[in-house]
């Protein structure tokens, strides 16, 4: 994305933007280097990755603006970041909308679960009644600071009530004026395309490829094709990385050294060089 180019602004375009998971500030670098357009920071995985734990709701508003902050710190990109629930009612969906705004997020997604929420790919959900969450969105609009600030509505629905519902909560949360919309866990390419027929046309959808979830596995292209506007592919990093985890590990207690693996990993100086350790000397000398 141009630098002179907002978010909104780039999700004005047909051209679908793909935004791959990250779950901290070395994960969105590595992201950046690759050359994408934008970032996705998930509950599920800060909920993976620093509690080693389930995304069932146990991550904390507090836990999750750290680690945007840290991320926006660290690189330019813009950042979608789930905010679950908004953390509460209306009046806490408003203070997560304020910190994580001030930590950099450039769009914030806000769903309709009930509490305890989990992951939209697990069964078991439960929704709270429309009315509460367009309160919820209404006072989300109202607490951000910047219109450059994107409130990105989700609703878990399809799971609960089928999909003729899900659409219906959808048209409710656009009529509060948000500027993009997620109907999780879609269940088919037949859904993905009443999803677009519907709105593709009025507002910016996001369509979110889970790896083993609900909704089938396609390319960017191909939702591009949908009429989808942003493409997710959250948790697909700390699956990736879980797996090459248990590779290095079990290497290293078999034989007793990383010499077999040296060729899958980056050595001292490759590392320092991905995160910048050669810029950051230069520049603590420049105050020597």
């Amino acid at each position: 994305m141009a630098n002179d180019t907002s978010f909104k602004e780039r999700l004005a375009s047909s051209e679908i933007v793909l935004a791959p998971g990250v779950y901290d500030a070395v994960s969105a670098l590595v992201a950046e280097q690759a050359g994408f357009e934008a970032l996705y920071l998930s509950g599920a995985s800060i909920a993976y990755t620093r509690l080693g734990r389930s995304d069932v709701g146990l991550t904390t508003f507090t836990e999750v603006a750290d680690t945007l902050a840290r991320i926006c710190e660290r690189v330019n990109l813009p950042v979608i970041i789930d905010a679950d629930t908004g953390f509460g009612n209306a009046l806490n969906t408003q203070r997560t909308v304020r910190g994580f705004e001030r930590a950099g997020a450039a769009m914030v997604q806000i769903e309709d679960q009930g509490f305890p929420k989990r992951c939209g790919h697990l069964d078991g959900k439960t929704v709270v009644p429309a009315r509460e969450m367009t309160g919820k969105l209404k006072a989300a609009l109202d607490a951000r600071a910047s219109a450059e600030t994107l409130i990105l509505a989700r609703t878990d629905a399809v799971a609960v009530e089928g999909l003729d519902a899900a659409l219906d909560r959808a048209e409710a949360y656009l009529e509060c004026g948000v500027d993009a919309l997620f109907i999780e866990a879609l269940r088919s390419p037949a859904q993905m395309e009443a999803a677009c027929k519907r709105f593709a046309h009025r507002v910016p959808l996001l369509a979110n490829m889970v790896e083993g979830g609900k909704t089938p596995i396609q390319d960017a292209d191909a939702l591009q094709a949908h009429g989808f506007r942003i493409a997710i592919f959250p948790g697909g990093t700390a699956r990736a990385v879980v797996h090459t985890l248990q590779g290095y590990y079990a290497s290293l207690a078999q034989h007793r050294t990383t010499e077999p693996w040296r060729d899958r990993m980056l050595d001292f100086d490759g590392l320092n060089e991905v995160i910048g350790t050669p810029e950051l000397m230069a520049l603590g000398k420049r105050y020597e």
